[in-house]
């Protein structure tokens, strides 16, 4: 790396998808196989190759309605995109999110957030077996996909018309994860791989000590709190008021193997383990099933990113930093899964533990012009970054009588998020001949000549829920179905930050040793006498402990929702059908600043969100040809926003290295949803579909970026409306090659495309209002917002393309990833008198390949697989610009990923 040799010699200064599947509805063994009844759910696999789907969403599985056709994406009446186990497969991704990317009009954005449509995260549903997840993100409010490893997954569904069996929380879609449950037969399966990023692998990366266990992902205690902080916490008092007791607390926390930044010569391979197994037994005419899985998987990324900031609308730097970013990034999960089916009665308990970890450690060097241009400045940070989920749920299925349908849902979930010690150190080095440390990176703690910094954060949610649904076959035709469902939210979020300043005896020459050294118990608590015991004429040393956020370091916040449904599903002829209904939600949303300190504090008012609302939902589809269909449908949804946006409260984000502040005076937004669909099935799995949408969002939540002093802030408001609308385009076609003979014996050629075209503009009028804390009065839209501007998270185009070939007697599949999305905004420019520039992000093209191949081993079942991504090395970039100049936010080289792996299955 350029920075490398720079950055080494100031360490040691400073030391001295794919596309839907095709499931058929399995049909009732009294009705014509070609005229399946009301009600049906997915069943037979499409083609001898895929196994069945397996699917759990509200309100009973897959409503197949009508006479049209036993494929389940035809005949069902919402459009909808079912992924199997084996299309996961098929892409090679490691984690769920990968592979939805692969699915017209999604894409995948930073740490597994999945936008549909071009639509940001907040407007995307994430369900598990049709129950609600909480999200161990701060910033979110949705789970990020990328902790839900492919191998725990049976399928996920992708819903993007609203029907109203689902939380009316529906911008763009949902996205519906089924877990793996009762086996059809006993099975085996252990898998293993290694994988080696050519931007990473064997290259020189930078870590910190920790503990003997973080390799694992646990910390084995280094990272608890120290006693005498552990009751400063629970004590309410406050160390800017007492000095003792801020130097005795700080002469606890900076410890070498905490703070200490080492340089790793040779970056590791990355690799990963993985083994499931399941069985089950008929007992008393029920079959039970066991199902079990856990994997592991270590990786390392390194990153050499060139951040810049700029409070101009000429994009003249206010700090320019180039940081190289050293992740090591550990995933564990388990899932346990219990099912009994009779009849047609199904139960199952489903329980997933996953813990996501990463060790991150960052050392940068720049410069801050506005302080000095001829001084260099030395970052590093170290973080521990733990999340985790437990969700436990219960489903019940039942047919209690024919033509009676009652499922029974009840679900309890808590995701934690903790990072224990996050150390940031800057170290200055003024270049300045009258200097006698002028050319030595130093330390003086005093916030001019170099800062230290300490921070403790602590999320914990707790979700509970439970939901009913009935379904009553009233005819042949016509289905009605009725349900509800209780949610109750609640998260509890701190972060308590700290600074270290020195005092007017603190010796100079301290001032260039390593951080551990640095604020040293001695140095903290400073000393009166010298070795012997005698008086020193000065005392030296004395740090004080300050505490940054006194106002709201900790808050609660809840969300509790009651709703009511009601839906329809008629089949009028042997060519009209219709899916329409109404959703009643009534919701109560807080977040609220909690008092911490003893001494009562005046602390920022959030108010409480009580809404009601009535959301109507309707699907007409109508059959020209028995291949050929159209859908219309319309809805009204709403999206609420994220507890972490509501909370007035600094918050800093070590993946995008920004600080984020909140907005109590958020409110709702309101969508109303329209969509066109034309659909030929010109073959069995193969299909041609065009589509157009339309979107109209009241008073959406946009993120925009402003500066106070060199720090970058991004917060969010509501803009008045929005606008959306676009097109897409899908086809899925085989190609049987047998008759070239030879190797291409008993083998087809695969082409799976999709095209999304999406257009947004935001509408803000000079007449238009937006409200921003803590301001008094509210304030003109249009110094935040520009009319006509897209959505942030929008991308004007998105292509997904496969080109493959595929054995159809056994398993051995070769396949061509292309997927390209355009420039979108991450955050918008404040457009009042300084009018900076959006925050664009340009994910641009990546081509990936993935080889599939099945061989016998001593008589067993062996998967070998070979996956090369990003082949074209695509960079991340995110950046400002004016039309004339730019500025690098957060940009840098992504490498080639090569890995190989190999499962059996017995």
């Amino acid at each position: 790396m350029s920075l490398t040799s720079r950055l080494v010699g100031a360490l040691v200064l400073s030391t001295a998808l794919v596309s839907p599947s095709l499931a058929y509805a399995q049909a009732d063994p009294n009705s014509s196989p070609t005229q399946p009844p009301v009600g049906e759910n997915v069943g037979e696999p499409s083609d001898g190759l895929d196994e069945a789907p397996e699917i759990s969403v509200p309100g009973g599985d897959i409503i197949v309605t009508g006479r049209r056709s036993r494929n389940v994406v035809k005949a069902s009446n919402q459009v909808i995109s079912v992924l199997s186990s084996e299309e996961i497969a098929r892409t090679g991704e490691g984690d769920i999110a990968g592979a939805l990317g692969r699915v017209t009009g999604l894409s995948v954005v930073g740490n597994g957030l999945v936008y549909v449509r071009g639509l940001g995260d907040r407007y995307s549903l994430a369900l598990l077996n049709g129950s609600p997840l909480p999200s161990p993100e701060p910033l979110r409010r949705v789970v990020p996909l990328d902790i839900f490893p492919t191998g725990v997954i049976a399928s996920s569904l992708v819903q993007k018309s609203y029907s109203v069996n689902y939380p009316g929380e529906f911008g763009g879609g949902v996205i519906n994860l089924t877990t793996k449950a009762v086996p059809e037969e006993p099975f085996l399966s252990i898998s293993a791989g290694g994988s080696v990023d050519t931007e990473t692998t064997g290259e020189i990366g930078y870590s910190y000590y920790g503990s003997k266990s973080d390799w694992t992902g646990f910390d084995n205690g280094s990272r608890d709190l120290t006693p005498s902080l552990a009751e400063y916490f629970e004590s309410g008092a406050s160390v800017n008021q007492d000095v003792a007791l801020g130097r005795q607390i700080g002469s606890e926390l900076v410890r070498f193997e905490r703070a200490t930044v080492q340089r790793l010569r040779d970056l590791p391979p990355a690799y990963s383990v993985a083994v499931s197994g399941g069985t089950s037994w008929d007992v008393g005419g029920a079959q039970l099933g066991l199902i079990a899985s856990a994997g592991f998987s270590n990786k390392w990324r390194n990153r050499e990113a060139t951040q810049q900031t700029s409070n101009s609308a000429d994009l003249s730097l206010n700090t320019d930093f180039t940081r190289v970013n050293t992740d090591n990034h550990i995933v564990a999960n388990g899932l346990i899964g219990l099912g009994a089916e009779w009849g047609d009665n199904r139960v199952r308990w489903t329980n997933l533990y996953i813990r996501d970890t990463v060790k991150q450690t960052r050392l940068g060097l720049g410069k801050r012009f506005i302080s000095s241009a001829s001084a260099d400045y030395m970052q590093q940070d170290t973080g521990w970054y733990e999340r985790q989920l437990i969700d436990t749920q219960v489903v019940a299925e039942l047919k209690p009588a024919a033509g009676l349908s009652v499922e029974l849902r009840g679900g309890y979930a808590n995701s934690q998020r903790e990072a224990p010690y996050e150390f940031t150190f800057e170290y200055v080095r003024t270049n300045t001949p009258s200097d006698p440390f002028g050319d030595l990176f130093v330390n003086n703690v005093n916030g001019n000549a170099g800062l230290a910094n300490v921070s403790f954060s602590d999320l914990n949610e707790d979700l509970w829920s439970g939901g009913l649904d009935i379904t009553y076959q009233a005819t042949p035709d016509m289905a009605v179905t009725v349900g509800g469902l209780f949610s109750d939210t609640n998260r509890i979020s701190s972060r308590r930050a700290f600074t270290f300043r020195a005092s007017g005896n603190f010796p100079s020459a301290a001032a260039v040793l390593r951080p551990d050294l640095l604020l040293s118990p001695a140095l903290i608590l400073g000393t009166t006498t010298d070795a012997e015991g005698n008086p020193l004429p000065s005392p030296i040393g004395g740090i004080d402990l300050i505490e940054v956020d006194t106002a709201s370091p900790k808050f609660e916040a809840k969300l509790r929702n009651y709703a009511a449904y009601a839906k329809l599903n008629w089949q009028a002829t042997d060519a009209l059908s219709l899916d329409a209904g109404v959703r009643f939600e009534k919701a109560r949303q807080s977040v609220e600043a909690v008092q911490v300190f003893s001494e009562t504090s005046s602390l920022p008012s959030s108010p409480a969100l009580r809404k009601e609302y009535w959301l109507p939902a309707a699907t007409l589809t109508y059959q020209l040809q028995p291949d050929l269909q159209v859908r219309l449908s319309a809805s009204k949804t709403i999206a609420r926003p994220q507890f972490r946006e509501l909370i007035y409260q600094p918050y800093f984000d070590p993946e995008s290295n920004r600080q984020y502040l909140g907005n109590p005076l958020l409110t709702d937004s309101q969508l109303y949803n329209a969509e066109a669909r034309a659909e030929w099935y010109f073959a069995p799995d193969q299909r041609l579909s065009v589509a157009g949408f339309f979107k109209k969002i009241k008073n959406p939540i946009e993120s925009y970026v402003f500066v106070i002093s060199d720090e970058l802030i991004t917060s969010y408001a509501n803009a008045p409306e929005a606008q959306l609308y676009g097109a897409e385009v899908e086809l899925q076609k085989y190609f049987d090659l047998s008759s070239m003979g030879g190797w291409m014996e008993g083998r087809r050629g695969v082409v799976i495309a999709n095209y999304t075209y999406s257009k947004s503009d935001l509408k803000v009028s000079a007449d238009d209002t937006v409200a921003i804390f803590p301001q008094a009065a509210a304030t003109s839209a249009t110094d935040y917002f520009r009319d006509g501007a897209p959505l942030t998270g929008q991308s004007d185009h998105l292509i997904n393309l496969q080109l493959g070939l595929e054995n159809t007697e056994r398993l051995s599949q070769q396949t061509i990833l292309f997927s390209f999305a355009s420039n979108r905004v991450v955050s918008r420019g404040l457009n009042g008198s300084i009018r900076l520039p959006d925050v664009v992000e340009k994910p641009g093209v990546q081509i990936d390949v993935v080889l599939r191949e099945g061989v016998d081993f001593l008589g067993q079942d062996v998967e070998l697989k070979f996956e090369a991504r990003n082949l074209l090395r695509t960079r991340h970039q995110e950046y400002q610009s004016n039309g004339t100049d730019r500025i690098e936010i957060n940009s840098y080289d992504v490498g080639r990923v090569f890995s190989l792996s190999a499962g059996i299955k017995f």
